[in-house]
């Protein structure tokens, strides 16, 4: 059974950082793509950061220069490390596995997600 498991969310100012982690359990993380999207109240849920299986990294325009992604295999924990922290940022993110590439639907697997804040 494949198990993601957000946290590192919170509320945090306009220029300041936070690092989401996303454990997995059932997925190795070094052998999948992995995915992090956001969601705020009513728009489509979009495509942050992807990490693939050969450590390849994609960014969405919005994020690039910002936002690291990154893994840890032994830990089997995908990471973003948000920076510069525009409240443009604030939506509930989720991280997901078992697919490929940008959309939504690609993605099989979705953590609970985690609720990033940021105030202006």
């Amino acid at each position: 059974q494949v198990q993601l498991v957000e946290s590192g969310g919170g509320l945090v100012q306009a220029g300041g950082s936070l690092r989401l982690s996303c454990a997995a359990s059932g997925r190795t993380v070094s052998s999948n793509n992995m995915a992090w999207f956001r969601q705020t109240p009513g728009k489509e849920r979009e495509s942050v950061a992807v990490i693939t299986w050969s450590a390849q990294t994609a960014y969405a325009d919005s994020v690039k220069g910002r936002f690291i992604i990154s893994r840890d295999n032994a830990q089997n924990t995908v990471y973003l490390q948000m920076n510069s922290l525009k409240s443009e940022d604030t939506a509930v993110y989720y991280c997901a596995t078992g697919g490929w590439g940008t959309g939504e639907s690609n993605y099989h697997y979705w953590g609970q997600g985690t609720q990033v804040t940021v105030s202006s």
